[in-house]
């Protein structure tokens, strides 16, 4: 049967081979999609580099959110207020935003491998000498500087999977990519409050060994990740010659369309861009949902129980990202299925902005603690959906400039949403009322994603 499959088709990957193939011959893709090649190089690929991708966004996720575990100590032991820790929690965003577009630039002129490998290695760097700040201007330069370390990582990541990913694919791989979000709080909070508790040696505060540990397997990845990533299909020898041709062909379709379509291909265009600013503006509404919840979910959760041990704490916001692991891998694959995006980004970004407003309102912990379930769930599902847009929309060196552009103005909400809890906590005397605010946000960035422009093909 195999056999027989190869000869029917060697006259067609003979043809791939040469890669000359135009987009009048839609046919000969459709023959190789029938006859499987389709489903098993994107599962070769999706096999190949998502887990190991998968694996160095949760180290980068853990080593942003770990400041907040940290703050269940650290905020104490140096005497940081409720406003000022939102303040150091935003902080990060401030250098990053700034490096950002020169960042994802840089990464698609010297290639991903180098790139990331450096921005993993400075940035565990910045990590590990965290513990050693003893004031708030410390810890403020150096919360600075791991924004600049890891600027252009995450837009970076995006970037190099539209190199390896067809739009039709792009919304499940990126879901499945993006769990990392959930799996590195399953499995942060529970390692991070036990170090916490735990970890004294050397007369030395646990909340400084949780920056010591977690900032070694950044570094150590750094260096598997220049050892390990391939740059593009036409390098990878763990794919045969024609699964190559047929993915070089299938993305070269995919660009040619978006130039057809009017998509942004140079860099001053995609600035320039309406479509980018409403997408940042979305993104950033959706971020401050993360970030607002992510960085204050600790204390939020010792308010709701203040005799919880630091470990209970962990193990209790592990609720919400599991629940939050599964939808997005469910809504990522119904989005691509359906070939819808606006709505698929839209509807969980409005359900969770109405269960946060509502998280701020009640006060009963157990109804409380239910409705930041659905608030995690919501913000996460969004995510697969709304990376598929940007990448819908721009083309070439416009597409590493508008999805950095996108990601930049996005994670402003990183610095709004901490300081936006932190100071509305100082004003009112309880971290939960903030929760308000953060949800009016979401809900609004739920209504604006349905104004932006689908892109080209099933996006």
């Amino acid at each position: 049967m195999v056999g027989d499959e190869d000869h029917r088709l060697k006259g067609t990957k003979l043809r791939y081979k040469t890669a000359r193939i135009t987009t009048s011959r839609p046919d000969i893709s459709g023959v190789m999609e029938k006859t499987g090649i389709g489903q098993r190089t994107t599962r070769k690929v999706a096999g190949r580099l998502l887990p190991f991708l998968f694996i160095l966004y949760v180290i980068a996720y853990l080593d942003r959110v770990n400041f907040g575990y940290a703050a269940l100590q650290m905020n104490g032991a140096l005497g940081i207020t409720a406003e000022v820790f939102g303040l150091l929690s935003g902080i990060f965003f401030i250098g990053y935003v700034i490096f950002e577009i020169p960042g994802n630039i840089i990464l698609r002129r010297v290639g991903a491998r180098a790139w990331i490998a450096r921005i993993m290695v400075s940035w565990g760097i910045v990590v590990i000498l965290t513990a050693a700040a003893s004031g708030v201007f410390e810890l403020a330069l150096l919360r600075f500087v791991l924004g600049v370390a890891e600027a252009g990582f995450f837009p970076g990541l995006i970037l190099y999977l539209t190199g390896w990913f067809r739009q039709r694919d792009l919304a499940q791989a990126v879901a499945l990519f993006m769990t990392a979000l959930a799996v590195s709080n399953i499995a942060g909070a529970p390692i991070s409050t036990w170090i916490l508790d735990n970890a004294a040696w050397a007369g030395i505060a646990g909340w400084r060994w949780l920056f010591i540990i977690e900032g070694i397997p950044a570094i150590v990845l750094g260096i598997a990740a220049w050892l390990y990533l391939t740059e593009r299909p036409e390098d990878a020898g763990w794919l045969h010659d024609d699964e190559k041709a047929w993915l070089a062909e299938e993305l070269r379709r995919e660009e040619e369309a978006r130039v057809r379509s009017g998509a942004g291909t140079r860099i001053r265009d995609a600035l320039a861009s309406h479509e980018t600013w409403r997408l940042g503006l979305v993104y950033c509404m959706l971020v401050i949902g993360l970030y607002g919840t992510g960085f204050w979910m600790p204390q939020i959760i010792r308010s709701l129980s203040p005799g919880l041990t630091n470990f209970s704490v962990g193990m209790i916001m592990t609720i919400p990202f599991i629940a939050a692991l599964a939808a997005m891998i469910f809504w990522g694959r119904h989005s691509d299925s359906r070939g819808e995006r606006r709505w698929h980004t839209a509807a969980p970004s409005l359900a969770s902005g109405i269960a946060l407003a509502g998280a701020g309102i009640v006060s009963n912990p157990l109804v409380v603690f239910a409705l930041l379930i659905v608030a995690t769930v919501g913000i996460f599902c969004s995510f697969g959906p709304f990376w598929t847009l940007p990448a819908a929309i721009f083309s070439g060196a416009g597409a590493a400039a508008g999805i950095a552009a996108v990601n930049s103005i996005g994670n402003l909400g990183g610095f709004i949403g901490p300081s936006l809890v932190g100071y509305i906590a100082a004003a009112t005397g309880t971290v939960q009322s903030g929760l308000l605010a953060i949800g009016c946000c979401l809900f609004a960035g739920g209504l604006m994603v349905l104004v932006v422009r689908s892109g080209t093909g099933s996006a």
